[in-house]
């Protein structure tokens, strides 16, 4: 993660990330930096918008928190119609979200663990 902080601290501070910008910042962060890492990212980064990325990203668990909660009200709601007995906590599990996961920590993450 050290090296992805690195990144956005060049993106905020105005400075091209390039492999030497990259290796000061994290020198300086007192990380043992290591060249194939920093290539890596590098590259990664190398026609991705990071401003465009952070908004995207900042959305995303919001967005989805807000569906999910009125998803969760309704099935309680209909759930409480039909049977006498209900539970105070909603059944939120999904097999097909944990798929949805497992694809969305790949790449990145897993290049650089």
């Amino acid at each position: 993660m050290e090296y992805v902080y690195a990144a956005l601290i060049l993106n905020e501070s105005d400075e091209e990330i390039n492999e030497d910008n990259l290796t000061d910042v994290l020198d300086a962060a007192g990380v043992d930096v290591e060249e194939s890492r920093v290539k890596a990212l590098v590259a990664a980064l190398e026609d991705v918008d990071i401003d465009d990325a952070v908004s995207e990203a900042a959305a995303v668990p919001a967005a989805g928190a807000a569906a999910g909660g009125a998803a969760a009200a309704d099935e309680a709601a209909d759930d409480g119609a039909d049977e006498e007995e209900t539970s105070d906590v909603p059944d939120t599990t999904d097999d097909d979200d944990d798929e949805d996961d497992e694809a969305d920590g790949e790449g990145l993450g897993e290049l650089f663990g």
